[in-house]
């Protein structure tokens, strides 16, 4: 087994585990980005580039199998049709300046003692809510594909590959593509720095960013913290973590990437699939520079049927995190509202109802 070390706490392993542990990190990445550049303007190449990048960076900075993921809600509702591209970079924009801030100030942990744990997942279930409801549309496109599909899901299922199907049933559906358009060839990603519009700074924005704020809080910095002490003995900060997050999205969203955030279901994957060091990081980042390269014009041919299921698979692993909490009630609550209105809404009512349920 070789070994390179990178300073004293940074160390680089080379084995099977660190490449296949490089899949658990792309098993809700890859069907959440293909869709956003499937159902939005923005470019798959660029948007894959952005992972890239990042996760050579994280693993290199961290010396740890660090996630880096999409941010979820702002994706979701660019996937719903609720936030145009430039309003999906603006709020990535925004949210990053928040993050940076409350990282610098070390004001995150003192933010998550007045957001709940079950907010958190509430809005968790929103975004589930809001994934399955698209994915019912765009399955509805070809009842008969998206069966197929879902039948191959449901078999991975049954033999205890739940969580990968997402990713098989991705594969699939660029297999399909590549029947209807031939072998991929190497292509360039246009990439340009531009801001967005300030007219794209609306109400929508300002609650998108909202409720992705209180996910990454959650998510993103306090739970991803705890779960690489627990699982690395690594001590990595909430408030280094949202430092992090800032940093990236400032400098990558000009760029047309996509908001990113880190994530503990990131983390686990990769450690649940062999992962240990920050080896993983290096071969998922040369993986996503490939697919830039080569799979890019696969996506104007992928089935959405295909998409629909793969989106219906992403919302029920999202709802199942959303419901391991002890006030269930308020989570779906949440949910349900933040599908009817918006995630914003739901997250100052969730907050509000949090509250009140704690003073009784």
């Amino acid at each position: 087994m070789a070994e390179a070390a990178f300073g004293d706490d940074r160390q680089f392993k080379f084995t099977v585990g660190e490449v296949t542990g490089a899949v658990g990190d792309s098993i809700t990445v890859l069907p959440v980005v293909v869709a956003v550049a499937a159902l939005t303007d923005l470019d798959l190449a660029v948007l894959l580039l952005g992972f890239a990048v990042f996760q050579v960076v994280w693993g290199v900075r961290y010396g740890l199998p660090m996630s880096v993921e999409p941010m979820k809600a702002l994706a979701a509702l660019a996937i719903a049709g609720a936030l145009s591209g430039d309003e999906l970079l603006t709020a990535g924009l925004l949210a990053g300046f928040v993050l940076l801030v409350l990282g610098k100030t070390r004001s995150l942990e003192r933010l998550t003692e007045h957001v709940g744990e079950p907010v958190v997942r509430g809005i968790q279930v929103a975004v589930a809510l809001l994934l399955a409801e698209t994915g019912v549309g765009l399955v509805l496109s070809n009842p008969t594909l998206a069966g197929l599909a879902l039948f191959v899901a449901l078999v991975m299922a049954g033999a205890g590959y739940r969580k990968t199907s997402a990713l098989v049933i991705l594969a699939l559906g660029f297999a399909f593509a590549g029947f209807r358009v031939g072998l991929p060839t190497a292509s360039i990603p246009a990439i340009s720095f531009a801001l967005p519009r300030a007219s794209a700074l609306g109400s929508g924005v300002l609650s998108a960013t909202a409720g992705q704020l209180a996910m990454t809080v959650g998510n993103a910095a306090v739970a991803t913290s705890l779960l690489l002490s627990d699982l690395l003995e690594a001590e990595v900060s909430p408030d280094e973590l949202a430092t992090s997050m800032g940093v990236m999205n400032l400098l990558a969203v000009p760029f047309g990437a996509m908001p990113m955030c880190h994530g503990s279901g990131g983390v686990a994957g990769k450690y649940t699939f062999g992962a240990r060091t920050a080896t993983a990081n290096l071969v998922l980042g040369l993986f996503y520079a490939l697919a830039a390269l080569f799979a890019v014009h696969l996506v104007a041919a992928f089935p959405l049927s295909v998409l629909g299921v793969v989106l219906l698979l992403v919302a029920v692993e999202l709802g199942r995190a959303g419901l391991r909490t002890d006030d269930r009630l308020l989570a779906v609550g949440i949910g349900i509202l933040g599908l009817l209105t918006n995630v914003g809404i739901a997250f100052v009512v969730g907050v509000l109802g949090w509250w009140l349920r704690r003073k009784v």
